[in-house]
């Protein structure tokens, strides 16, 4: 190719690829494979066994021996599969605790790009997986674990480092508060509410001590920001859930999505639906109200400084809180797992008089899913409709406007109680 008189010889990288060589290279990954199960992750499967009390099976007590052998026997293992998934380590760890809400988190990230993308024209993740870039999330996961993570020099260290893993922590904290359907939820307290309300004011001060930390200017401006519009949001976010309280007459959330066996509390309610909505999106820093992140004015306000995973940690929390005030709004408005019984009572042949499926569990966790991922459709519909908001109009919706709407509907409900329209649990 001629250029400036001179010529310049085009080359390509040469074509090194031989398909052998692929397959050696898998071959010898899947030895490694083998070798590291064999002499680590076995031994180490027999030192857990024996520290966990296994369950009786046929009269007899399962031995860790036994129970390696009962893993290949169908008919044996139905036992030991009833008895992990009813410990408090995997309701806590996997579902419904953190791995179901994660995975719930990781699908959102996905469909978000796609969905915002379709919304603004545009085609979103693509090449990273043959059908709609389904892989991107994967690539971008190993790209965040890849990546250095820079602090700043003049950073507090040990808070820079470890606000991120309080982030996400609080947001796991958030998710064993949740009953997906009935008898499946890791801790079902008295006052569940109020304790997810009393979780969820530890987010603020997170995000101020890790601005603080970066010992940045845009950062901190982003963490002040983050402060106010929490608070301001926070008066409202619960006298909205307060009306529910009354119709329900119990801060227990199993007790609250019982009392909707009738109808659901949003037709008695919708103004405080409205206000429960809003004050989401303020809670989560979502357009309109991402104030806190307003990359047009403070860069990316109180996540400015962050990189590699400690920006993938503080996003993994952020949608596991995405995902539980989704949920929430379904449990308290929406009759949390409620819905018609579309799944068979039998599905699955038992096995020597064992039983995993329970059509009720299973069509619960149903409807629960469907409506948690409708909601957070909705939640993120703002972002590809709205603009962002001034912070003077920002604090005086959430100081004024969504008080008196709380306020107001509060009252009507008050009335119909006293009036005998309504009990808790159902039309006079």
């Amino acid at each position: 190719m001629a250029c400036g008189g001179g010529q310049v010889k085009m080359t390509t990288a040469p074509k090194d690829f031989r398909f052998g060589s692929f397959v050696g290279s898998i071959v010898w990954l899947l030895f490694w494979i083998i070798v590291i199960v064999s002499l680590v992750g076995l031994p180490l499967i027999f030192i857990i066994l024996f520290y966990i009390p296994l369950p009786y099976s046929n009269g007899e007590v399962i031995t860790p021996y036994l129970f390696l052998s009962m893993i290949v026997d169908p008919t044996r293992t139905i036992p030991i599969i009833k008895f992990l998934i009813h410990t408090d380590f995997f309701r806590a760890a996997v579902f419904p605790g953190f791995m179901y809400a994660a995975l719930i988190a990781a699908a959102t990230i996905f469909v978000e790009r796609k969905f915002l993308a379709k919304m603004q024209l545009r085609i979103g993740p693509l090449y990273a997986g043959k059908i709609e870039g389904i892989f991107q999330l994967m690539a971008d996961g190993l790209k965040l674990m890849s990546k250095e993570i820079i602090a700043p020099s003049g950073a507090d260290k040990p808070i820079f480092w470890t606000t991120p893993i309080l982030f996400v922590a609080t947001a796991a904290a958030l998710t064993a508060l949740i009953p997906v359907a009935p008898g499946w939820v890791v801790s079902d307290l008295d006052v569940g509410l109020l304790a997810i309300f009393a979780i969820l004011g530890f987010f603020p001060l997170i995000a101020l001590l890790f601005s603080w930390s970066c010992n940045s200017k845009y950062p901190f401006i982003g963490g002040l920001r983050a402060l106010h519009q929490m608070i301001a949001f926070e008066i409202p976010f619960i006298l909205s859930a307060l009306s529910i309280v009354l119709l329900s007459a119990s801060l227990n959330l199993t007790d609250i999505v019982e009392a909707q066996y009738a109808f659901w509390f949003f037709a008695i309610a919708p103004i405080s639906a409205f206000v429960f909505y809003i004050s989401s999106l303020a809670e989560l820093e979502r357009v309109p109200f991402d104030l806190p992140e307003a990359e047009s004015e403070i860069v990316a306000g109180w996540l400015t400084e962050t990189s590699g995973m400690i920006y993938g940690l503080i996003q993994l929390g952020t949608y596991l809180k995405l995902y539980v005030l989704a949920a929430l709004f379904v449990i308290l408005f929406m009759g949390g797992w409620m819905g018609p019984q579309i799944f068979p009572q039998e599905l699955i042949p038992a096995f020597t008089g064992e039983k995993i499926y329970n059509a009720t569990v299973v069509n619960g966790i149903f409807w629960f899913t469907i409506k948690t991922f409708g909601m957070i459709m909705l939640i993120l519909l703002p972002r590809g409709i709205n603009p962002r908001i001034r912070i003077d109009i920002l604090l005086h919706t959430g100081w004024y406007k969504l008080i008196v709407l709380s306020f107001i509907n509060m009252f009507i409900v008050l009335a119909m109680i006293y009036g005998g329209v309504i009990t808790p649990g159902g039309l006079q």
